[in-house]
């Protein structure tokens, strides 16, 4: 049931514009300041806490019921909440299922993430659609002592995501491999016995689910920094290319990695899979071209159109920028766009085994309406061996 916060409010949030909301504080106290976005998913507040596409925001939970299944080491899309902390309607509750191994209040605690509960998230994701993603300063103190001028003015410090480059924050510290199959019942996650494919995942802040699906359909994955060059790459001998998710303005992360990705293409004929941050730098390598977009899209429920086939994906997204469609070149053409917004959603070159998407397909919200895509990386490198 919602709380009333008829005591002193203990934590704040303060925009850069001067609005302030007040409400009460859990897991971690101490203040953050990020880009402020909304997400409409109804479960998976975990996996989107752990997503390393959030670095540098924090996350305003449309849905109200949050912390009511726990948390469970098995969801973390990587080791630590990347998120820089969350916003939601009621404080969460006790967690109500079999898999909950710790509540949510003292998982962020333990990982130094601010939440705060008690907010008009209605409200605050009005003001985030019409005025765009705001720069924001967030407070949990338990004293609800809050020097309110100080939080506006770090909100209107925060130098913002444009012209960031955050992958190089969330990339591993160095290459590995990876042979964990998707969850199943009642095995859990199982380990891949037979590989077909080599694949070089290239890690901007990858989502251990898409590496999952990659060995689910039979690859060998190879995990290469976000630094990785050409060289690296082509080192490992692979069937195949992944690009993978990842924070921060695709521009700057491009500055290093679309030489890379140039070279991968100039120099073989090898199939190249991109999703999310990923599908952007795919993008720019082929000579299109980035944008940042007013709010963003964030949730489980995003109408997707298949421009090929006619076929609607409902899609899980996560993304602050976009690829402009109109400047895609001659030989790469639009497969796939937003129903909300007619914004790009997929490409591919027309004449080689190349293609990306902007939405997540591990993310299973359909739940296997975009599985394909995997199948189809799968294929390509099949094709080329024979």
């Amino acid at each position: 049931m919602p709380n009333s916060i008829q005591e002193k409010p203990t934590a704040c949030i303060a925009l850069a514009d001067g609005t302030l909301f007040y409400g009460k504080g859990f897991g971690a106290t101490g203040q953050t300041e990020a880009e402020l976005c909304f997400n409409t998913a109804m479960t998976g507040y975990q996996e989107i806490m752990t997503d390393p596409s959030y670095a540098g925001q924090v996350v305003t939970f449309t849905f109200p019921h949050i912390g009511n299944t726990g948390v469970t080491p098995e969801d973390d899309e990587t080791g630590d909440p990347v998120a820089a902390g969350m916003v939601v309607k009621w404080d969460p509750t006790e967690p109500s299922n079999w898999r909950s191994t710790e509540e949510l209040t003292a998982w962020l605690a333990k990982r130094g993430r601010i939440g705060v509960g008690g907010i008009d998230t209605r409200r605050l994701t009005r003001a985030i659609r019409q005025q765009g993603a705001p720069h924001v300063a967030i407070a949990h103190d338990p004293e609800g002592n809050f020097d309110v001028e100080k939080l506006v003015a770090a909100a209107r410090g925060f130098k913002g995501l444009v012209g960031l480059d955050l992958a190089k924050d969330v990339t591993c510290a160095q290459s590995y491999k990876w042979d964990e199959k998707r969850w199943a019942w009642p095995e859990g996650y199982t380990a891949i016995e037979n590989p077909k494919y080599k694949v070089v995942a290239v890690d901007f802040g990858a989502k251990r689910n898409i590496l999952r699906c990659l060995a689910s359909v039979g690859c060998d994955v190879t995990v290469l920094p976000a630094t990785a060059t050409v060289e690296d790459v082509l080192a490992h001998n692979p069937d195949g290319v992944f690009l993978s998710n990842g924070p921060g303005d695709p521009a700057a992360t491009g500055e290093y990695a679309v030489p890379m990705i140039k070279g991968v293409l100039d120099k073989t004929n090898l199939p190249v899979f991109g999703i999310c941050l990923g599908h952007q730098m795919l993008a720019l390598a082929l000579g299109a071209k980035t944008i940042k977009m007013n709010h963003g899209h964030h949730g489980a429920n995003h109408p997707v159109k298949d421009k090929e086939t006619g076929k609607v994906e409902i899609t899980s997204m996560n993304h602050g920028f976009t690829v402009d469609s109109q400047t895609l070149p001659d030989g790469v053409m639009e497969t796939h766009v937003s129903l909300f917004d007619g914004s790009n959603c997929g490409i591919r070159m027309t004449d080689r085994p190349v293609f990306s998407v902007q939405y997540h397909p591990e993310a299973s919200p359909g739940p296997m309406d975009s599985f394909y895509l995997f199948e189809r990386f799968a294929e390509a490198m099949e094709a080329r061996k024979a």
